[in-house]
C-alpha cells in the first residue's frame, strides 16, 4: 500500500513538474505570434535561434537572416496568427509545439488566408526559449 501511494505521489509530482515547462512554451508561442503580427523585428531577433530552419507551407526554406529580411522588406507580412489548438511537449530545455493555426497576411505581394498545421521546435538557451525549427502544412 505504501509503495502504491509513493508511486502515485511520485507520478503526480512528475506530471505537475512537466506542466510549468509546457505552460512556458504556451506563453512563448503566443508571444512569438504577437511579435510576428506586430512585425516586431527586435523581439523576433530574440525569439529566433541563430540556426533557425523556417519552412513555409509553400516549401520555401529560410534561415534566420533570410526570414527576418523578408519581414523587414515587407515581402512577408502576417496580419493574423490565430491558434485554434496547441499540443505541447516539454523535454527539459527543449520542447515541441504542434498547432492548428490560421495565418493571414501578404506574401510576395499576394494576400493569403491559410488554415495550417504548424510544428515548432523550441530550445532554452541562456535562460530564454528560442525557436529553432518552424514548419507549416497547408490544410484544404
Amino acid at each position: 500500500m505504501l509503495r502504491t501511494l509513493t508511486l502515485t505521489v511520485w507520478f503526480a509530482l512528475a506530471v505537475f513538474a512537466a506542466a510549468p515547462g509546457e505552460e512556458e512554451l504556451r506563453q512563448v508561442e503566443k508571444a512569438w505570434a504577437a511579435a510576428v503580427e506586430k512585425n516586431d523585428l527586435a523581439a523576433l531577433e530574440r525569439f529566433l535561434g541563430e540556426r533557425l530552419i523556417y519552412t513555409h507551407s509553400t516549401g520555401v526554406i529560410e534561415d534566420k537572416k533570410e526570414y527576418l529580411e523578408r519581414l523587414r522588406k515587407g515581402a512577408q507580412r502576417y496580419d493574423l496568427i490565430e491558434h485554434s489548438s496547441m499540443n505541447i511537449r516539454a523535454y527539459g530545455d527543449s520542447g515541441v509545439v504542434a498547432s492548428r493555426v490560421r495565418m493571414k497576411g501578404i506574401s510576395n505581394r499576394q494576400p493569403f488566408d491559410n488554415q495550417l498545421l504548424m510544428l515548432h521546435v523550441w530550445i532554452k538557451q541562456g535562460g530564454r526559449w528560442q525557436l529553432v525549427a518552424h514548419q507549416t502544412t497547408r490544410l484544404q
